[in-house]
């Protein structure tokens, strides 16, 4: 039988067309600056967000890094909501690598955080404190339930850093997914950050790598902290000729995920002791909890559904996590409704 994966979008495989793509890929050595494939996602990806320049990187959680120490010197401070990616799974890099310190604001259930909490959290100027350098952002914001952050909103908060004299960093990893919820364009949700990073290897498909864009200056400081931290690539046009392709083809189809996001919520809404949250889900992820009654928790509901070669994963004790993306048909969905109902119906 078939596996449903479902425990995230990093699972997804490359398309066809990408295999063939990086079969052919013309390559040299990005550390010299002369991978000709490398040179064009950058410009590819810088030109998809508005900005000047970009740097592809093995990873989101490597361009972030490099964006916040590109932003930041040691002892500085980047302010960031308490259930940011960056923040929760990026393994204290920040702190660790860069002695940036980090100060959260606490997240609404949609994603942002109050413009009047970021202003109180901005230091003043006083031995005593770090100097505060930056804000950060997420879009589509993952622990608060694949939620879309408008344009609005992120311009709300780049004014309010350009009258304080900070920057503003967007990780973007789910950005498609956001122009395609909120109806516009990436670069129109990337616009008011002075950088935004994105992956290549969630929705969109690619086996590995994300891209960091901004001002060229910028990136320019990115490329060299990004050696620093082991991320210089070599004939590395063989993984990026996969960005390229998605980028061209997979962007636009993402609402497709969303749908059967929807369509996946319909169905657990029926069942007893499941409650979405939030509901309906907002992009392509759906949260789900099961109530106090169910016999089952998070965990034991992970083992009986891999029984049925459908893979869940549990972010809580009793709180789910389901996402859908390209290699998930309308037949997995109703497989996985199925599948939790009965799962349920003899716990």
């Amino acid at each position: 039988m078939d596996i449903v994966d479902l425990r995230s979008d990093t699972v997804t495989r490359p398309t066809p067309a990408m295999r063939k793509a990086m079969a052919e890929a013309d390559v040299g050595d990005d550390v010299f600056g002369d991978d000709p494939t490398v040179n064009r996602l950058e410009a590819l990806a810088a030109s998809r967000m508005g900005k000047e320049a970009g740097l592809f990187v093995p990873s989101g959680t490597m361009g972030n890094l490099a964006a916040v120490l590109a932003h930041c010197g040691r002892g500085d401070e980047v302010i960031l909501g308490d259930q940011a990616h960056t923040f929760v799974y990026e393994a204290g890099g920040t702190a660790a690598v860069g002695g940036v310190h980090p100060r959260t604001v606490a997240n609404l259930p949609d994603g942002t955080m109050a413009l009047d909490a970021i202003e109180a959290a901005i230091r003043s100027d006083d031995v005593h404190f770090p100097t505060t350098r930056l804000i950060c952002l997420e879009n589509t914001h993952n622990r608060c339930g694949g939620v879309a952050l408008s344009g609005s909103y992120t311009r709300g908060v780049g004014e309010l850093a350009r009258r304080r004299g900070l920057r503003v960093h967007l990780d973007g990893a789910r950005i498609f997914n956001a122009a395609a919820a909120m109806e516009t364009t990436a670069a129109e949700l990337a616009g008011p950050a002075d950088s935004v990073t994105f992956c290549l290897s969630k929705g969109l498909c690619a086996p590995i790598g994300s891209v960091l864009c901004g001002e060229a200056q910028f990136i320019h400081r990115a490329r060299r902290i990004r050696k620093q931290l082991g991320g210089g690539m070599r004939q590395a046009g063989i993984v990026a000729a996969a960005g390229i392709v998605a980028l061209e083809t997979m962007t636009d189809r993402v609402g497709e995920d969303h749908r059967r996001a929807r369509r996946l919520a319909d169905g657990l809404r029926s069942i007893g002791g499941v409650s979405l949250e939030p509901d309906p889900p907002p992009t392509n992820m759906v949260y789900f909890n099961l109530g106090a009654e169910v016999p089952v928790d998070g965990a034991g509901l992970e083992r009986m559904l891999a029984e049925e070669s459908i893979l869940i994963h549990a972010v809580g004790p009793r709180r789910i996590r389901l996402v859908v993306h390209y290699w998930i048909d309308d037949e997995g969905v109703d497989r996985t409704v199925a599948g939790i109902r009965r799962a349920l119906a003899r716990a």
